[in-house]
């Protein structure tokens, strides 16, 4: 048998933020912004005939909290619920405190718990020496993957550095 051997050296870091971004609304803006600014430079790319940005959202993930209290505010139950976009979120919140036969079920009164609602959405880059790599914004931490030039870490970097939520 032969051996494996390494070809290439794929790096991954990892920034754990001081304090979990707010709410999903601040979130949303970082990641709306990251993506019609482009403050790191990507390129547009061809891969399999195909035409891509330079930056694109390859995958979101949400996540709500709820939690069910009797009349003496004690925990009666909880549900976590997981959605694919935004839109299910906000609209699948909603939904689940609006829901008499769930609450009738819980034995509770629904309230929202956001602050242990995640949320996090990767971003595909092109950088413009070629490479393409991953960026993944979490309510928690900021994860770049797949890269090798260290040029590239140096530009995230600077960019998370000049947002406030980021740090």
């Amino acid at each position: 048998m032969t051996d494996f051997v390494q070809t290439n050296e794929i790096k991954r870091s990892v920034r754990t933020l001081t304090a979990p971004i707010e709410d999903i609304a601040t979130f949303d803006s970082i990641v709306a912004s990251l993506i019609a600014n482009n403050p790191l430079g990507c390129v547009p790319y061809m891969s399999a005939g195909m035409s891509h940005p330079g930056m694109e959202k390859t995958k979101e993930a949400y996540t709500v909290r709820i939690i069910y209290q009797d009349n003496e505010a004690n925990v009666a139950g909880t549900g976590t619920h997981k959605f694919a976009s935004l839109a299910g979120y906000t609209n699948g919140a909603a939904a689940l405190l609006a829901d008499t036969a769930l609450n009738s079920a819980h034995g509770g009164i629904p309230a929202h718990e956001m602050d242990s609602d995640t949320f996090s959405a990767t971003i595909k880059c092109s950088d413009a020496n070629g490479e393409i790599y991953n960026l993944l914004l979490a309510r928690d931490k900021v994860t770049l993957s797949s890269y090798e030039d260290e040029s590239i870490r140096t530009k995230v970097e600077a960019w998370a550095d000049s947002v406030p939520e980021l740090a």
